[in-house]
Formats: C-alpha cells, sequence, structure tokens
C-alpha cells in the first residue's frame, strides 16, 4: 500500500519592474497562474510596476516565479523581479488568481 504524498504549500509575494502595463501583462499573469494551479492575485501599481501573491504547490510557484521574471507577456519588458515573504502556509488564503482594478502603493 502507497502512502500519501503531501503536498508543500507556499505564498510568495512577487513585483515587477519594466515596461509591465500597457502590455497585458496581469491578464498572462492571470492565465499563467490559473494554468499552473494557483490562487492569488495581481494588480498595476502607481509606480509602474506590477504586484502580486501567488500561493500553491511548491513545484507551480517555482514555475510562476521563472515565468515572472523571464517571459511574462509577449509585449512586455522585465527589467527586474523581487520575491518576499515566501513562505510556507497550511492552507491556501485564496480561492482563484484574480486581477485587481486600481493603482496600489
Amino acid at each position: 500500500m502507497a502512502g500519501s504524498v503531501t503536498k508543500v504549500l507556499k505564498s510568495v509575494d512577487f513585483e515587477v519592474f519594466g515596461k509591465v502595463q500597457g502590455v497585458f501583462f496581469r491578464k498572462h499573469t492571470h492565465a499563467t497562474a490559473t494554468k499552473f494551479g494557483l490562487v492569488g492575485w495581481v494588480m498595476n501599481t502607481k509606480r509602474h510596476t506590477v504586484v502580486g501573491c501567488m500561493q500553491g504547490d511548491t513545484d507551480r510557484t517555482t514555475e510562476m516565479k521563472t515565468w515572472l521574471r523571464t517571459k511574462g507577456s509577449p509585449q512586455s519588458h522585465i527589467t527586474d523581479c523581487k520575491f518576499s515573504n515566501e513562505k510556507v502556509i497550511d492552507k491556501l488564503e485564496f480561492k482563484e488568481f484574480l486581477i485587481r482594478c486600481g493603482k496600489g502603493d
């Protein structure tokens, strides 16, 4: 009888710098995060960056981090991507991955 495998869940905040507004970056982030089975949110900031939070399986958050650093939307130009507050969590805090409107700090 095989033992059950427990997946480790992670939560990671991110901020992406470069040409990331006006190039459908949030839309592509939403689509990619959803494809990876992640939950959380993404939004533009007044500083012309994109920020967000992603939660899900460790392997998938790692894949999403690579996507945010290196790919983004087709017309974006990423110059930097910073990750913070990376931690293991017991359960997901969101039900889906959302695009938040408005511009945060």
